[in-house]
């Protein structure tokens, strides 16, 4: 079966990415299948590609309510029938949509775990023609996961209440010990299981000093002026002032956590879905459901409290696949911070937290890729060669002689053992070091220890990190027990007793903030790309959608690159199905032509760029037609299931064509001298500009027939 021709007709793409085809083939024969790939890798793709090439409904469990309605607008805008059950509709709603899938209305319905479950509804499941039940976030049923969740584990009934109906279990996040036990939890038969690679090339990695958190994150913002991104924080408080001052100083922002009323947090999302609001500070332990492809950054500000978590808040960025960056701010005192929650612990649970926040810390202090350490933690090994996408790549950290630093940090840990019989943690070590005088040490006699203020010559965030980078080469190891205490491992006293040079990383001082490096993005003709922004939020507002339903920053930029000025060579850009060519193929192949009269280039011919004297083709004729029997725009927009920016740019057409229109038709005259001085002011050119001068009342579309009308007055 050729898959290909539908997976352009739906979703406007030539190629699979790698292992979708071959899951989707699976979907299609009836297997089970578990699917482990990273987020960005086109998981949605393989249950919706089958469901929409065969009988019968699926449905997509999702424990994101907020995720819902943005995976099914994005659904219906690409032509599928789709559509979500939950809290958020009411009586009606609810019940015209559970009509729909009794009429199998729907090829798609997503719909989260408790709902699914209860008794009442999973007897009209039994009623409907499922096909395949797809289970997202499939990592959230293992009580080995880090984002557990008790309702998934009612998920294991499935195989009973539904024998006959396949299952495909997928997640971003899993280690081998998870994998096992989705599969084993939900019962999988034969299931084929498919690991995709966790690497994400177009993720840039740093990990920065933190000094003065705030005015380091003010200007990584203010150096990214046009991007939109999340700060993930260790509090709510946290959460809430960061989003305070980033609007006191001019940067649009809104918080996103638990403390929020449902309300306010769905609204906070919605305007940072439609670009709104450039960034959202939300708290580390609420995870935030968002399905938003353009997000540029995430910044860390506070240390996440394992990898597994920071890999799928990092995650959130450059899903379109464009470069995209992620920044942790780190410090010592954010590790004693964490050191501080993990006492409040059970024992059993200590033991694990410490050992999360060791492999964590790890990462944050690591001279060597990266990128090698992440995929290491998911047993993914990549060659020893630079991934030119992370700091210490980039950038390799500078190192320095440490043997003496190193020798005076082991016999400090020996001395201090020998001394009371039993092992002491890093901090006690660090004071014996630098001299500390306190009730701990002159009780234990440590003052009187040859080692005791030998390292007066570093401050006490150096020995910290020293001890960690001597832990990580394998020097001290922490020992079993309840308290995280050192001890000299074998390579230790070897070191110690040969005299062996041991090579140390120097600690980086806070760095300014630096421009984003833009190597593998789409190069592209970047002022056209703002005018194509400018026409997607036109028609995303009139949808009441996110911008990047109606088309991601990767089809923009390969507009802006390509110039297409024909519906063929449209259809070209990726993800242009069906259903977008004939929504929103008139409006940018209008904004695209025009902008090229304004900005020739040697390989543009003029026939192709001027559409005045050109004849219309039957779609715009019909626009004109309705227009001049007096429907108006919206009706028009109504009657033919366009948009109203597509309307708008119909007659565009037609006054360059030479139909007699006049202005008055489309504006009063209170708003024709509006519009007219604006246009004194700015000029033609910039039509977003012009936009945002008028305070936004009126749309690039309007604006654009303004000009037409102006022009053939030779205004």
């Amino acid at each position: 079966m050729d898959l290909r021709g539908p997976l352009k007709k739906h979703f406007g793409y030539s190629a699979f990415r790698p292992l979708q085809e071959e899951i989707v083939r699976d979907a299609l024969a009836g297997r089970d299948v578990f699917a482990l790939m990273p987020t960005g890798g086109g998981k949605s793709l393989c249950f919706q590609l089958p469901a929409l090439l065969r009988p019968g409904l699926t449905i997509v469990i999702s424990p994101l309510i907020s995720l819902m309605k943005d995976q099914v607008d994005a659904l219906q805008a690409s032509g599928v029938a789709a559509t979500f059950l939950n809290s958020t509709l009411d009586g009606p709603q609810a019940r015209a949509r559970l009509r729909g899938l009794y009429n199998s209305e729907y090829r798609l319905l997503y719909v989260a775990p408790e709902r699914l479950m209860l008794d009442s509804f999973i007897a009209k499941v039994q009623e409907w023609n499922v096909a395949q039940v797809a289970i997202d976030e499939a990592h959230c049923i293992s009580e080995w996961g880090h984002d557990f969740r008790p309702e998934y584990r009612e998920l294991a009934k499935l195989r009973s209440l539904l024998p006959n109906v396949p299952l495909m279990a997928l997640t971003a996040t899993a280690t081998e010990r998870v994998r096992a036990d989705i599969v084993e939890q939900l019962k999988l038969t034969g299931a084929r299981c498919y690991v995709a690679s966790f690497d994400r090339p177009n993720l840039t990695y740093r990990v920065v000093p933190k000094a003065a958190p705030y005015e380091q994150l003010l200007a990584f913002l203010h150096a990214r002026p046009n991007e939109s991104g999340i700060v993930y924080c260790a509090s709510r408080k946290a959460a809430d002032s960061i989003a305070m001052k980033l609007n006191d100083d001019g940067i649009p922002a809104k918080p996103y956590h638990a403390g929020l009323e449902s309300d306010e947090r769905a609204r906070n999302q919605e305007a940072f879905l439609r670009d709104d609001v450039r960034v959202v500070s939300a708290t580390i332990a609420f995870g935030m459901g968002i399905n938003k492809p353009d997000v540029r950054f995430v910044v860390h500000y506070d240390l996440p409290k394992n990898i597994e978590s920071y890999y799928q808040e990092t995650g959130r960025a450059g899903r379109d696949g464009l470069p995209s960056e992620c920044v942790l701010l780190f410090s010592a005192s954010d590790v004693m911070k964490q050191t501080r929650f993990i006492d409040e612990k059970s024992e059993s649970e200590q033991r694990i937290a410490r050992e999360q926040l060791r492999q964590m810390v790890h990462y944050a202090e690591t001279r060597e890729c990266r990128r090698r350490t992440l995929l290491r933690y998911f047993a993914e090994e990549r060659p020893n060669e630079s991934c030119d996408g992370c700091d210490n790549c980039l950038n390799p950290p500078e190192t320095f002689d440490g043997t003496i630093a190193a020798q005076k940090f082991l016999s400090c840990v020996l001395r201090v053992q020998q001394k009371s019989g039993f092992a002491f943690g890093l901090n006690h070590i660090v004071e014996v070091l630098t001299g500390a005088d306190t009730e701990a040490i002159r009780q234990r006699g440590h003052n009187e220890l040859s080692t005791y203020g030998i390292g007066r010559e570093l401050k006490r965030d150096a020995w910290q990190a020293l001890g960690r980078e001597l832990l990580r080469l394998g020097m001290v190891e922490v020992a079993p027990g309840k308290f995280a205490t050192l001890e000299v491992t074998a390579a230790g006293r070897a070191a110690l007793r040969e005299r062996t040079p041991i090579t140390l990383t120097k600690q980086p001082e806070t760095p300014a903030a630096r421009a984003k490096d833009r190597a593998g993005a789409i190069e592209c003709d970047e002022a056209l790309f703002d005018e194509l922004r400018g026409v997607r939020r036109t028609l995303a507002d009139e949808r009441n959608v996110p911008a990047y339903v109606v088309f991601s920053d990767v089809a923009l930029r390969e507009m802006a690159r390509s110039y297409p000025v024909t519906p063929v060579e449209f259809r070209r850009i990726p993800g242009v199905g069906e259903q977008k060519l004939k929504d929103f193929a008139e409006p940018f192949l209008a904004a695209i032509v025009e902008f090229l009269r304004e900005h020739p280039r040697h390989d543009f011919t003029a026939t192709a760029a001027a559409p005045a004297g050109r004849r219309l083709n039957e779609s715009e004729e019909e626009t004109l037609r309705r227009f001049q029997r007096g429907e108006s725009i919206d009706q028009i927009a109504l009657a033919r299931s366009f948009v109203r920016g597509t309307i708008l740019s119909h007659l565009v057409l037609a006054i360059e064509a030479g139909v007699p229109l006049t202005s008055r038709q489309f504006f009063g005259p209170a708003q024709e001298e509006e519009i007219a001085a604006a246009f004194k002011r700015s000029g033609p050119r910039n039509l977003t500009g012009l936009r945002d001068d008028l305070g936004g009342k009126y749309d690039v579309s309007e604006l654009r027939l303004f000009r037409a009308l102006a022009a053939r007055r030779g205004m």
